[in-house]
């Protein structure tokens, strides 16, 4: 697996600081089960991160109890990123869902109940926590087949799980990481072979540019 596309660093900040949504944060740990440089950068943002901690002046407070838990967890976390994935993987069943997922999804993409949306698209929405942040949503496209030509409510953040696309920006394969934003259209084309399945955490809706998707739009659930 070669990637090509890794997510923004700002996503990475928000990552190693624990403050994304948990919808990203899910396509974020996605990545990262595939990406060792990823995964290598995350470990030396929260080792900054402890490091700045540790430079601050101790305050006087009440109860230190929770700030000291909260530091002992960066630290172990920081040292920990490359072990847990590791592990991870020795004990994940086989298949092509990415690890972080498998106790929601399972383990094959294959097996996952998916909806007809339009020709040639399929979804499946998958579960968050109640009062989670963003929408996380899998989406299978047919090979050849064209997602109508869309910009961003807000930011997109997709995976490539199987397959590949390819759109103004580049071509994305398995592994590759679209870190998308309002100021961005285009026109993703699934692989003439595989098709494109892409598991995809939002914060706002697409804002499609033909009368007939944005007519379909509360139908097809994109």
């Amino acid at each position: 697996m070669t990637i090509r596309h890794h997510p923004d660093f700002a996503s990475l900040m928000c990552c190693a600081a624990g403050s994304q949504p948990d919808a990203f944060a899910a396509v974020i740990a996605s990545h990262l089960s595939v990406c060792a440089d990823c995964r290598a950068e995350v470990s030396r943002m929260q080792e900054i991160g402890v490091a700045l901690f540790d430079a601050l002046a101790p305050a006087d407070v009440d109860a230190a109890a929770p700030v000291i838990a909260m530091r002992a967890g960066e630290a172990e976390m920081g040292s920990a990123v490359d072990e847990s994935v590791t592990a991870t993987a020795r004990e994940a069943p086989a298949g092509d869902v990415p690890l972080p997922l498998v106790s929601v999804l399972g383990a094959r993409l294959d097996d996952l109940p998916w909806r007809w949306s339009a020709p040639g698209i399929w979804t499946h929405p998958v579960p968050l926590s109640e009062n989670a942040g963003g929408e996380l949503l899998m989406i299978k496209v047919g090979p050849g087949k064209e997602m109508p030509a869309h910009g961003h409510d807000g930011q997109e953040l997709t995976i490539i799980l199987r397959g590949a696309y390819t759109d103004t920006i580049g071509r994305f394969g398995v592994g590759d990481v679209a870190d998308l934003d309002s100021d961005t259209e285009h026109t993703p084309v699934a692989c003439a072979t595989e098709g494109c399945i892409c598991l995809v955490a939002r914060d706002g809706k697409l804002r499609f540019k033909g009368p007939v998707a944005r007519l379909l739009q509360p139908l097809i659930g994109l």
